[in-house]
């Protein structure tokens, strides 16, 4: 037996369209991630994007468990000695770029590598309920039915 390995030509991409209200951080970003990747297709090949894209809306409706909306800290630094700053996931959440803590979250469960960065390509997230890929026709996928402990009220 062989192993199959899938040539451009072959990768369909579809559009994902995922509501992120009252999703649970973690659970989305994981879903998310493997959609990217492809991983979901029989005919996944480790090293082909074969991902779909992905439309998140209502990211600033994103929930954390516990006390990570207030103990969950994203840090940069500066490039000054002692520059070293952060923010807290609540902040983030309540600034002007919400969507940043889902992007974050995702990104940090894709590999760090050119194929990483390929596959990030294709992730478009959106604060507000709008988006401008009416046009790709995008399939609803409910992360919410997949598990009860994907929601949390």
């Amino acid at each position: 037996m062989k192993t199959y390995t899938a040539k451009p030509a072959e990768i369909e991409k579809k559009w994902i369209l995922i509501d992120a209200e009252g999703v649970v951080l973690g659970r989305l970003a994981s879903i998310v991630a493997m959609r990217l990747r492809g991983k979901h297709k029989p005919t996944f090949t480790p090293h082909m994007d074969m991902g779909d894209n992905v439309i998140i809306i209502n990211a600033d409706k994103v929930q954390m468990t516990g006390t990570k909306r207030e103990d969950k800290r994203y840090y940069w630094h500066t490039g000054h000695p002692g520059g070293i700053k952060f923010r807290t996931a609540r902040q983030v959440l309540e600034g002007n770029h919400p969507e940043r803590v889902v992007i974050k979250a995702v990104e940090r469960m894709i590999s760090r590598n050119r194929l990483g960065r390929e596959q990030m390509s294709n992730l478009r997230v959106y604060a507000g309920a709008a988006h401008p890929h009416e046009a790709q026709q995008p399939e609803v996928l409910d992360v919410k039915s997949l598990n009860k402990k994907n929601t949390r009220s």
